[in-house]
């Protein structure tokens, strides 16, 4: 359950009360989320969502990541828009922990993403990168490659053999990302964490792209990479479905053609962005005891999306 903070109907009946949303009729709390305390939040004007940051944020950050949602929204893509309070705050506190109001958006998460939602994905991408381009703010990554290499170092040989005798290959080939990454390709704010569900759809349509946590600087064909690992698997990583693949990168070139230097880059943008979901995804595990009441993620299920961008190159993305 993602709900860390207790928050009693009187205390959200007071928080509400600061936002010019009429008065609190319901709140509930929302499981899904792994950093942050969540609720639907429902008023006499309408349906939103509370949030309250818990951990994994920066809090200097936080001003950053609001505004490119208002910037967003604004440009008219399909990203909910904050909720300021009567002071125009974007964000305030309760006992000590930040929290803001955010637009609820229609839609539902796929769980099985079809081709015509892939390609609907692409185009969404590909317009929020556009508009983020004259955005004011910006953010440099804590999760690029050699950060994420450092997080598996860290862990250990060892350690990550104790999670899969195979794991720790991704040492050796980490350091090949490092030193091969470009740093020359063309930049916008990214979203970098798209995963089928941090996008909701109805239909083929996207109605929404949420949790821009992760947002930062970045290679726009980083995000196409991002997302194609995230979008075009099985669960564990095992079969990439080429349907998938050319459905999403038509629909993001419908919009915005790719560079010849970003394609030929887009393998080796692929492995860095497993490597990175393979640190993370190690590093829980190692971190939550093997007798608590959560599903630990595996980051075998990466390492095989890494392995088969190095056998495919840009088979992968035809």
């Amino acid at each position: 359950m993602a709900v860390y903070t207790h928050l009693g109907a009187e205390d959200l009946a007071q928080l509400i009360a600061h936002y010019p949303v009429g008065e609190l009729v319901s709140a509930k709390g929302i499981a899904e989320g792994v950093s942050n305390s969540n609720w639907l939040i429902e008023t006499t004007q309408g349906r939103f969502i509370l949030t309250m940051y818990e951990r994994r944020i920066e809090l200097e950050d936080l001003p950053f990541f609001l505004g490119l949602l208002d910037h967003l929204s604004a440009a008219g893509c399909p990203v909910p828009r904050t909720i300021h309070d009567r002071g125009g705050n974007a964000s305030r506190r309760v006992d000590g922990k930040a929290v803001a109001l955010i637009e609820f958006l229609p839609g539902v998460s796929p769980t099985v993403p079809e081709p015509l939602q892939a390609r609907a994905v692409g185009e969404a991408l590909a317009r929020t990168h556009l508009a983020a381009r004259n955005f004011e703010g910006a953010r440099a990554t804590d999760l690029g490659p050699t950060d994420t290499l450092a997080i598996l170092q860290d862990c250990g040989a060892e350690a990550l053999a104790s999670i899969n005798p195979d794991l720790p290959s991704i040492l050796e080939t980490g350091a090949d990302i490092v030193a091969a990454w470009p740093d020359d390709l063309p930049q916008s704010i990214i979203h970098s964490d798209l995963f089928p569900d941090n996008v909701l759809m109805l239909g083929d349509t996207v109605t929404g792209m949420i949790d821009f946590y992760f947002a930062c600087t970045g290679a726009m064909a980083y995000d196409i990479a991002v997302t194609h690992a995230a979008w075009c698997f099985d669960g564990e990583g095992r079969s990439c479905n080429a349907a998938l693949s050319a459905a999403l990168i038509e629909g993001y070139e419908s919009v915005r053609p790719l560079l010849e230097a970003e394609r030929a880059a887009l393998p080796l943008l692929a492995e860095g962005a497993c490597l990175r979901f393979i640190a993370s995804r190690a590093q829980d595990w190692l971190d939550t005891p093997a007798d608590a009441m959560v599903r630990r993620k595996d980051p075998m299920d990466f390492l095989r999306r890494l392995e088969f961008y190095r056998r495919a190159g840009q088979g992968a993305f035809a």
